[in-house]
């Protein structure tokens, strides 16, 4: 009789035993966690870690808190890329840059990792973050226990991209992500490539400089480019890029209606350059064909009618420019005649 209770305490505590060597192979340790994450993060070529909802729930919402790291979670969509506005393709290569710039600045850091989630394969995650809108970056740190109460980042870090990124990230863990690494334009492949062919094409490419057969030794060129370089002086496109003016404006009292011309003095749209420009070269051009073209023409009828012409065009041009002045500004031009003409 003495025997039976000491063989129930036993079977007891074996079956205590059992039950906690189960909980405690099946709740991996703190370690454990950082060293998947690690391993994750050095297979994927940015060091982003691809998360769905066992692994959200294995890293994150079972993981006993405080956690020795933090996760900056970008939240993505794939029927969603092909819109222009919401720009996700952008926003998530440069999430990428942000964390391949971390891992190269900070190899042995674990305190940090860079993951992203997609909505098709994780809508349970989506639905526990509480995401119900796209660009959607949050930051789960150590003390997170509920997953709603990690850190959004607000939309105006998205503006400088992975440079504006980098500071929501140091700003709230105190870690420092280093200088943004961007990849080069060009690879090393395509950078051999282009110099075998450079290579290749100098005997060619010297040969027509000698002959004179290149484009810098054709006239038409040339002209163009002075053209060119007239028409983008006085039309004010310079102007235009400095200031950020617009091509156009709409109607405060219409808002179906365009406003491509502005009265007023203090603001000169696109279109307004662009009109004035081209009047200006229609006289350029005028001036140019009589002074280089029509002199050659031996035909003195034909030379008077073109000239007839070309001063016609020249002087409804000129009159235009001056009326666009008058009405923007308000001052008018007007003819000086020596005192002994009057």
């Amino acid at each position: 009789m003495a025997t039976e209770p000491s063989i129930a305490t036993s079977i007891l505590l074996l079956v205590l035993f059992l039950t906690t060597s189960t909980i405690s192979s099946a709740s991996p340790s703190s370690d454990d966690l950082v060293a998947e994450l690690v391993s994750l993060r050095a297979s994927s070529p940015s060091g982003v870690i691809h998360l769905n909802d066992a692994s959200v729930s294995r890293f994150l919402s079972t993981a006993s808190t405080p956690r020795p790291y933090s996760i900056l979670i970008f939240f993505d969509a794939s029927q969603l890329r092909s819109k222009p506005e919401l720009h996700l393709r952008e926003l998530r290569s440069e999430f990428g840059i942000l964390s391949d710039s971390f891992s190269k600045h900070n190899p042995t850091s674990s305190r940090i990792f860079f993951a992203e989630i997609e909505f098709m394969e994780s809508q349970a995650s989506f639905a526990q973050f509480g995401v119900n809108s796209l660009p959607h970056v949050r930051l789960v740190e150590p003390n997170h226990r509920a997953l709603k109460d990690s850190d959004p980042m607000d939309q105006g870090y998205f503006s400088r991209l992975a440079e504006s990124m980098s500071e929501f990230v140091e700003s709230r863990t105190g870690l420092e992500v280093g200088p943004i690494i961007r990849p080069p334009p060009l690879s090393r492949s395509q950078v051999v490539a282009l110099v075998v062919i450079f290579l290749i094409s100098m005997p060619f490419m010297v040969k027509k400089v000698i002959q004179g057969e290149t484009l810098l030794h054709d006239q038409k060129v040339w002209m163009g480019l002075a053209i060119f370089v007239y028409y983008f002086s006085v039309s004010g496109t310079m102007h235009g890029i400095i200031r950020g003016s617009p091509l156009f404006v709409r109607d405060r009292n219409d808002p179906d209606r365009l406003v491509f011309f502005y009265e007023g003095s203090g603001m000169q749209l696109g279109a307004e350059g662009f009109a004035v420009g081209f009047l200006y070269i229609i006289v350029g051009l005028m001036i140019a064909f009589v002074t280089h073209g029509l002199v050659r023409v031996r035909n003195v009828v034909t030379q008077r009618m073109f000239m007839l012409v070309a001063m016609a065009v020249g002087f409804w041009a000129v009159k235009k420019v001056i009326y666009l002045d008058n009405w923007k500004t308000g001052y008018a031009i007007h003819t000086y005649w020596p005192k002994r003409w009057r």
